[in-house]
């Protein structure tokens, strides 16, 4: 499996290809987490999803036929970030997981996932009856999920409504022409989304959650907290030497080729100028809110910090 090329205005993908493999990534390392001795999470659709698509590595590690560790082929120089995956993710996926919990048994009855890739939680969450939930991906990501989902004979636990649309297209459109309603509240997720976003597409993104957003609606979402600018070489050569291990198990994916490095607005301020009441919690914290100790330290990482963020509307918030 290649994928070198760099992000481009207009570059296409699908679940085995660019940034839309990292979607796949992501469902295996929640495979893992739903495998680990006290699971954080139960997701049983995603090793099958990540199964579908193909990728060998992926499927090796999403079905257990191989641990993260095995990646890590430099015994003179151990892989210490190995033994943060499976865990990172659970605590992430449970996350998003209580957000929109918590926003529906309060009363919001929609919610749009952001990029929702392999996301399975329009089938394995316990949505309050009469919730909508909304899924927004390229469209051929939503027709492989939609698809392999039926086939598994998985039904959705709430109404779900699959809006297969580009994100740099009128995908506001789109979702209203679903059936979305901008004058009720509306718990919105954007997870693992910013970092693969321009900084200005990032601004752009929130300013519209913000417009479609009626008062009282709900924000999850996460970034990096850091000097990113003065970090962005150690930040590359990180990455670069995290692919050069994958490569050597024959995924070949240069992580730096994805993501859009330099200076950005953080999202929490950003979203607390534009009406927002913003809580944050950094990642070190909510892993031991889990229960689980610090992260292993990686050799070399770059010093920036992951926080999550959730946001609500103020109430007395309007357009001009």
């Amino acid at each position: 499996m290649t994928s070198k090329s760099a992000r481009h205005d207009g570059d296409t993908w699908d679940l085995a290809s660019s940034v839309g493999v990292t979607a796949t990534m992501v469902a295996a390392g929640r495979a893992m987490a739903t495998r680990a001795e006290n699971p954080l999470i139960e997701d049983p659709f995603a090793e099958p999803l990540v199964q579908a698509v193909g990728v060998d590595l992926l499927t090796r590690l999403a079905t257990g036929q191989m641990t993260v560790a095995e990646l890590d082929n430099d015994p003179q120089r151990p892989f210490a970030g190995v033994a943060n995956v499976a865990e990172n993710m659970a605590v992430r996926t449970k996350f998003f997981d209580e957000f929109f919990l918590t926003a529906t048994e309060a009363g919001i009855q929609q919610a749009v996932i952001l990029a929702s890739g392999l996301d399975a939680r329009a089938y394995r969450l316990p949505w309050p009856t009469g919730t909508v939930v909304y899924e927004i991906d390229q469209p051929q990501v939503i027709e492989f999920k939609s698809r392999t989902l039926a086939e598994l004979g998985a039904t959705p636990s709430a109404a779900r409504f699959a809006v297969a649309v580009d994100l740099r297209d009128d995908w506001p459109t789109a979702l209203r022409e679903a059936g979305f309603d901008s004058d009720k509240p509306t718990a919105w997720s954007a997870e693992g989304l910013l970092g693969y976003l321009p900084p200005e597409a990032q601004d752009r993104l929130l300013d519209t959650i913000t417009e479609l957003s009626a008062p009282g609606s709900r924000l999850a979402t996460e970034s990096m907290r850091g000097n990113e600018l003065a970090n962005e070489e150690q930040l590359k050569q990180h990455m670069q030497k995290t692919s050069e291990r994958w490569r050597a198990h024959g995924f070949d994916l240069d992580m730096s080729n994805l993501i859009y490095l330099g200076e950005r607005n953080e999202a929490a301020a950003y979203l607390a100028e534009r009406g927002w009441q913003v809580d944050t919690v950094p990642l070190p914290e909510l892993r031991a809110a889990n229960g689980l100790g610090p992260a292993v330290e990686e050799e070399d990482a770059p010093k920036v910090e992951m926080v999550y963020i959730t946001g609500t509307l103020d109430p007395n918030h309007s357009e001009n």
